[in-house]
């Protein structure tokens, strides 16, 4: 098979389950590696438990906004493909533990998230519960080097997550981390859906990614039930999808000044990401923008008044962010922190198949508004914004460019809302579809793909929040790092737990 048969769909789309043959698990396997290796990445590989056994299911995001959907077929034992292709890594395990398979050559196996009756052999040989952080942890050998446990209990109001450093003095060779403590089961609540639930479960996935989340969830449904939002619609979610990126890039901004003690900015944008949050409570009463988006359209359109009120705040917004943003790059003390402190290097971000402003942060042109547009940005995009060092000043340098695009980008759909309605009927999902929806939300790509049965009901909901990503990106930029810098490279990728243990 050439990549021309390769069966294909544009972003936001659905096929018949019938025109995506199934392959043999090798060549399967073997298509993800040469892919992979031709500049496609894998944005959803999962499997799903039917009557005969085990499907599996791999989306992979490519060249010419195509989206790749390859089917196949195991019994037992999956065979990895971590060594030729490392961003399988996770998504691999996920399988194993999901559907019950033994995995094949993988390196390091080990629970991705709590599963209720999963076990594992404990050092004494008897079974015992897989729980995360109760297997083995990778260890570096020799003279004085430590290990330093941090969590799962944090400080403050934080979920769960435990981080194992290898560390000789106060450099780090590596860093291990266990997530999943903390498990929601939301995938397995979404079989046989939709239920009524199930929308205010996708506005929950991570709570800062609303917008996101649910817009991916809408497009999803739209694709099934062959319909598309109104043009209006799509310009109320662009809008709110913006807003929502620029509250939490102007919060990450005064966080990662925090972190270095630098405390008029901290203090500055902690007070503006409430304002970008007020706008969205001015366009549909939630500050998360719970209860804006629904399947075939928004619940709420914007008036004329509420777009002048909005723009007349984001200008009083604009100067002040400009200024707290100014005086950070602007102390020396500040980009000595920064400055070459947890690089990720292009290459290593390529294989682990990170996405978003830490990608970009390292040079990678990766955007889903414009590889793979949707919805408003179809027709109106934003510039891509890249930095090329890979250290926590680049993914603070694309936050700061990504708020300075979208503060111009919703200022332009405020002055040019459509008119129309903003809500239409979503008929019921087709029987035996499959449909991708990818969101490129604040910290990436957000890729959600539901797979229906004979009675339009989901056989397969699957979600990859972009911190099942990125997580591996953390650990690779504190290799060689002092322990001391973790706080702030933490806080630099700020990446999701509850996003993660789905």
């Amino acid at each position: 098979m050439i990549e021309n048969e390769l069966t294909t769909l544009r972003n936001g789309a659905a096929l018949p389950l019938a025109e995506l043959s199934e392959m043999p698990l090798s060549d399967f396997l073997q298509w993800i590696i040469d892919l992979t290796g031709r500049q496609w990445r894998i944005a959803s590989y999962f499997g799903a438990m039917e009557e005969e056994g085990v499907s599996l299911w791999c989306v992979l995001a490519g060249t010419d906004k195509r989206l790749a959907v390859m089917r196949s077929w195991v019994e037992h034992v999956l065979p990895s493909i971590v060594l030729a292709c490392p961003e399988a890594h996770l998504f691999e395990r996920e399988i194993a533990e999901q559907c019950g398979l033994a995995l094949d050559g993988h390196p390091w196996l080990k629970p991705v998230r709590y599963q209720r009756g999963m076990q594992e052999t404990d050092a004494r040989g008897n079974l015992a519960p897989a729980l995360p952080g109760s297997g083995a942890f990778y260890r570096v050998e020799g003279e004085e080097v430590h290990e330093v446990a941090v969590g799962p209990v944090h400080a403050g109001i934080i979920e769960p997550g435990h981080f194992r450093f290898q560390c000789h003095g106060e450099k780090v060779y590596h860093l291990e981390i266990a997530l999943g403590y903390q498990h929601r089961g939301i995938e397995r609540a979404l079989a046989k859906g939709p239920h009524p639930a199930s929308l205010y479960q996708m506005e929950t996935v991570a709570g800062d990614t609303t917008i996101g989340h649910a817009s991916a969830y809408a497009m999803v449904n739209e694709a099934l039930g062959d319909i598309q939002a109104s043009t209006a619609a799509e310009a109320v979610r662009a809008l709110a999808l913006e807003l929502e990126r620029l509250a939490n890039h102007c919060g990450d901004m005064g966080a990662l000044a925090g972190d270095v003690g630098f405390l008029p900015t901290m203090s500055f944008c902690g007070r503006l990401r409430g304002d970008f949050l007020n706008m969205t409570a001015l366009l549909c009463g939630s500050r998360f923008g719970r209860g804006l988006i629904r399947p075939g359209g928004t619940l709420f359109g914007c008036s004329p008044q509420q777009s002048r009120e909005l723009i007349r705040r984001l200008h009083a917004i604009r100067l002040d962010y400009g200024d707290a943003v100014r005086i950070l790059f602007d102390a020396d003390l500040v980009m000595t922190r920064f400055d070459k402190t947890g690089i990720v290097s292009r290459e290593d971000a390529l294989a682990a198949g990170l996405v978003g402003p830490a990608a970009r942060a390292c040079g990678i042109a990766r955007d889903v508004r414009s590889d793979h547009p949707f919805g408003f940005y179809r027709a109106c995009g934003l510039p891509m914004q890249t930095a090329a060092s890979g250290d926590v000043l680049a993914r603070a340098q694309v936050r700061w460019k990504e708020s300075v695009a979208a503060m111009d980008y919703v200022h332009e759909r405020l002055d040019y809302m459509p008119e129309g309605d903003t809500m239409r009927a979503c008929p019921p999902a087709r029987p035996e579809m499959l449909a991708v929806a990818l969101v490129e939300g604040w910290r990436g790509e957000i890729c959600h793909t539901a797979i229906t049965d004979r009675a339009g009901r989901f056989l397969r909901y699957k979600i990859v929040d972009p911190s099942f990503h990125n997580w591996t990106g953390l650990a690779l930029a504190l290799r060689n790092e002092q322990i001391s810098d973790f706080p702030l490279c933490n806080k630099s990728f700020n990446l999701s737990y509850c996003g993660f243990d789905l």
